[in-house]
């Protein structure tokens, strides 16, 4: 065979047709071009070949035709051959480092190198395929062609690679933005049913109220009439006793009618320390509160919320009346007003010592009609939730031996300096 001819495995098309077949896309990229450097080792008969891909000042040995390990972090490329060859995007032949001065030699052990860039499509140099041999000896241009020819296929890999890449990353940013997308548009969907369906029940529910409360009206008149009428004890036992069911009635309604109208709210700036501190002075004087000590720490530092004052109001009277029934006299309901845990929300706890919460209650206790009390109708806590919700706010309630505790956190509108 003449010394100019290309050896018979350059002539050869399998071996590409070979390695053209390989898919990089099923992750196997580094086998793609462990052949390629396989290849390019029998073609020239080199000792060792790798494939480098470079990023700035750092190069990275990403296929080797030896057993080796490599460094994840990569090489400096400064002083390197790998730089002269991405820096000037030509072949760089050392036929006998002996021989030659002034540049970069190979490895240790090694006397000839031949450097092949690895050029994309749009002809950006990414990085080489490397050779190195122990002997001195030539190369014919046969055979720097044909290891451009694979270093071409590795540079179109290693760029479709990671086009490839980069469009999965897309598509699973897109993924998860229709996946977050979704959920708001169900979220958005049940608040919107949620909305229908309070409203129909809020209509449904005042016209039963309204139906149910002119007879009620009427039958308590009676029986406020025959409460003067008739003067025997028994029969004045029993008027009363009928006059409480209906007045409890009457709160029932009330009740019902406050939880399923739509919470429409008139919102002024509120100091929310001021505001509990001269709610507890009115909680003070409730019956439920007699005997029972309120102690209230409002904090280092005083915020404002947007708030609708007539119903905050309601929700708080409400917690302390609970808190204040669930304790035996002497005993103690704290309140305490701390800077927000979550930004943009202030944190208010309402607790009391007295006996916790079932836990198979705990779940619900929020709910409409479920409640602890034997006369209760289990609205109280139902309607606060709403109307705390109403503000953007949430209402948790947490109970164990050392008592209950219910937490609100409503919207930040600033803090008084």
């Amino acid at each position: 065979m003449n010394s100019l001819d290309p050896p018979p495995f350059a002539q050869n098309p399998a071996g590409l047709e070979y390695l053209t077949a390989l898919s990089y896309r099923s992750g196997d990229l580094g086998a793609y071009l462990t052949e390629i450097v396989l290849g390019v080792s029998r073609l020239i008969e080199s000792d060792w070949s790798i494939v480098t891909i470079s990023e700035g000042e750092t190069g990275q040995v990403v296929a080797s035709s030896l057993e080796m390990q490599w460094d994840d972090a990569g090489f400096s490329m400064h002083g390197t051959l790998v730089n002269e060859v991405v820096r000037s995007g030509q072949v760089l032949i050392i036929e006998d480092s002996h021989r030659t001065l002034g540049q970069a030699k190979p490895p240790q052990d090694y006397l000839c190198y031949l450097g092949v860039p690895l050029r994309t499509a749009s002809s950006e140099v990414i990085g080489t395929i490397c050779s190195f041999l122990r002997q001195p000896r030539l190369f014919t241009d046969s055979e720097v062609k044909i290891v451009e020819r694979f270093a071409e296929r590795a540079a179109t890999a290693i760029e479709n690679f990671r086009l490839y890449q980069q469009q999965l990353q897309l598509n699973q940013r897109l993924s998860q933005e229709v996946t977050d997308r979704t959920f708001d548009l169900q979220l958005a969907q049940e608040k919107l049913i949620e909305r229908e369906r309070l409203a129909a029940i809020g209509e449904f529910t005042a016209m039963i109220v309204h139906e149910v409360r002119n007879p009620l009206t009427t039958i308590e008149m009676g029986l406020r009439h025959a409460q003067k009428v008739l003067q025997a004890d028994a029969d004045q036992q029993r008027l009363a006793l009928a006059v409480s069911e209906s007045q409890r009635l009457k709160h029932l309604l009330h009740d019902i009618l406050c939880y399923a109208k739509p919470q429409s709210l008139h919102l002024t700036r509120l100091n929310i320390g001021e505001f509990l501190h001269d709610l507890l002075m009115q909680v003070r004087d409730l019956p439920e509160a007699c005997e029972r000590q309120i102690e209230y720490d409002p904090g280092t530092q005083e915020f404002e919320i947007m708030a609708d004052l007539d119903k905050l109001k309601q929700v708080f009277l409400n917690l302390f009346r609970n808190a204040c029934e669930a304790i035996a006299p002497h005993e103690t309901v704290s309140c305490l007003l701390r800077e927000p845990i979550n930004p943009g929300q202030i944190w208010i706890t309402v607790h009391n010592g007295g006996k916790p919460i079932p836990p198979e209650l705990l779940p619900m206790i929020a709910t409409p009609f479920c409640s602890t009390k034997p006369s209760g109708t289990g609205l109280g806590l139902a309607i606060s939730k709403r109307i705390i919700v109403a503000h953007g706010g949430e209402l948790e309630i947490a109970s164990s031996s050392s008592g209950t505790t219910v937490s609100l956190y409503l919207p930040i509108c600033s803090s008084v300096v």
